[in-house]
């Protein structure tokens, strides 16, 4: 027998986890924060002229970038043996698995969107927290929060969207009824990949908007002075300077 949802969920070799829920919690969260606040100390020793927000940018990235790469790579790679180990990341996600048990069935949509943000959205996080950290100016940092951001947002939809369709249409719940398991690991858990990408994407793209507003402003004032950076004008100003 297992406590999972729906109830007749075919779950083979399942053994019951071995440590309390406040020791999973407090040994990955505290391995967590250690790694990330760590990796938060050498990027503001690396650059700094790191703004606060841009460092607290850096660590959701990086955070993102441990989570895709290490937590769900290691649901990737051990997919059909998670209901019979008893590693720290196993039991975590066996904890987990009572709001969706589909992790713990190796179910084609959750190995299609994990193995997607394992190696497409964990490397471009770091490679986010990489752009940040280097170099205030990096000309790539919107275009590349842009992407993460509708990616992370898309992602959580889905989440969202097939697990709820199924109950709605089917009446199949994958998560057990009670607070904990629906509210706060299901809902609570994923919500904030909703929240904090909104506000990076609105950032970004108020960023983006501002600038080629202020670009296209600029070419206004060029040209009622008479000088056309991308027509005719132009190209005959620089092939005159060539001639000089």
């Amino acid at each position: 027998m297992h406590p999972y949802h729906p109830p007749d969920v075919d779950i083979p070799g399942f053994a019951a986890n071995e440590k309390s829920v406040p020791a999973l919690l407090v040994t990955f969260g505290g391995t967590l924060g250690f790694i990330v606040l760590g990796a938060a100390f050498l990027a503001r020793k690396f650059n700094r002229q790191l703004s606060n927000g841009e460092l607290a940018l850096f660590c959701w990235f990086f955070m993102n970038a441990c989570l895709h790469c290490v937590f769900e790579g290691y649901f990737i790679l051990n997919h059909a043996t998670l209901a019979s180990s008893q590693s720290l990341l196993a039991q975590l996600w066996k904890e987990y698995a009572l709001s969706d048990s589909r992790y713990l069935t190796s179910d084609i949509f959750m190995l299609s969107v994990e193995s997607i943000t394992v190696f497409i959205w964990g490397p471009l996080c770091l490679i986010n927290a990489i752009s940040i950290a280097r170099k205030r100016s990096n000309p790539w940092r919107h275009p590349l929060r842009i992407i993460a951001s509708v990616a992370h947002l898309y992602g959580v939809a889905l989440y969202y969207a097939t697990s709820q369709s199924e109950f709605y249409f089917t009446g199949r719940s994958h998560s057990r009824p009670e607070t904990l398991y629906f509210w706060v690991y299901y809902f609570g858990l994923n919500f904030p990949w909703a929240v904090v990408p909104t506000f990076i994407l609105f950032d970004s793209v108020k960023t983006v908007v501002r600038v080629f507003r202020n670009i296209d402003e600029a070419e206004g004032i060029l040209r009622e002075v008479g000088l056309d950076l991308y027509g005719d004008g132009a190209k005959k100003q620089v092939e005159a300077k060539k001639m000089r």
